[in-house]
């Protein structure tokens, strides 16, 4: 009933607005996504990406720590905030979203042969069941990926079982980058099919049209807290290497390939 009132008042206020000849106000849509959750996204992919280019050589290794203990105490945050945030940012929404995938997959054979638009809704609901399906891939990867660097980097059980840790923290930092490559490529590829593109919301938090928000309240000042925490981080680890987050070598391992390039 409340959003039935809601498109009831803005019918009468488009009309009105009409019959008074002032042109309307372009719609700012509906909030889909609150600042917080864009936050994260956007911190946990610069992380990730940070982690997975500075993992190669001793000499980029402050750099990497410092991505990877950024990387678990954003997890921390995102499993709070799943957990006590808003509905529509709960892991349950997500697990019940997904709920969905074994009847989209039982029904998929009937789909098929019916007709274009059974095939075609299909297709949405399977499209959309794949962009959960990479989301929750990414969350659950992300635990392991930083549990086997930590032990790595601690040398747990070294004299028992060797560089086990660490080869496990390699493969699953590539299990992780051929998942986010297949989220972009999903992201990218539906948003093509579509005609609409599926990041905007990740950037604005609104997609077009009408109707009542899905989060409410934007929680502006809980995305400045994160950014904050995660820059006084960064500055802590800068402040506590003793040779800097990237040490000399690297540095000049950069300068003679910039020469190099130049020749």
């Amino acid at each position: 009933q409340g959003s039935t009132a809601i498109a009831a008042a803005n019918g009468l206020a488009g009309a009105a607005t009409a019959a008074g000849g002032t042109a309307a106000a372009p719609a700012r849509g509906r909030r889909v996504v609150d600042a917080p959750t864009r936050m994260f996204h956007a911190l946990f992919a610069l992380s990730f990406v940070g982690a997975y280019l500075s993992a190669e050589g001793d000499a980029w290794r402050g750099l990497h720590v410092m991505f990877g203990y950024t990387l678990l105490g954003l997890l921390v945050f995102r499993i709070g905030y799943g957990l006590m945030g808003p509905r529509a940012v709960r892991l349950s929404a997500l697990a019940g979203r997904l709920a969905a995938l074994p009847g989209w997959l039982r029904g998929l054979p009937s789909a098929l042969r019916g007709g274009v638009a059974t095939v075609q809704a299909s297709g949405r609901q399977g499209s959309q069941l794949a962009l959960l399906l990479s989301v929750a891939a990414l969350l659950l990867l992300a635990l392991p990926l930083v549990a086997s660097g930590i032990a790595a980097y601690h040398e747990v059980g070294e004299a028992f079982i060797g560089d086990a840790f660490a080869e496990l923290h390699e493969g699953l930092g590539e299990a992780m980058l051929f998942v986010v490559l297949a989220h972009v490529a999903l992201v990218l590829g539906v948003s093509l099919a579509r005609r609409r593109n599926l990041a905007a919301p990740m950037w604005s938090g609104r997609v077009a049209g009408a109707g009542p928000d899905l989060v409410r309240r934007n929680r502006g000042w809980l995305a400045a807290l994160l950014l904050l925490a995660v820059l006084a981080w960064g500055a802590f680890e800068w402040q506590q290497s003793p040779n800097g987050l990237v040490s000399a070598d690297a540095v000049a391992g950069i300068g003679a390939a910039q020469d190099d390039d130049d020749d």
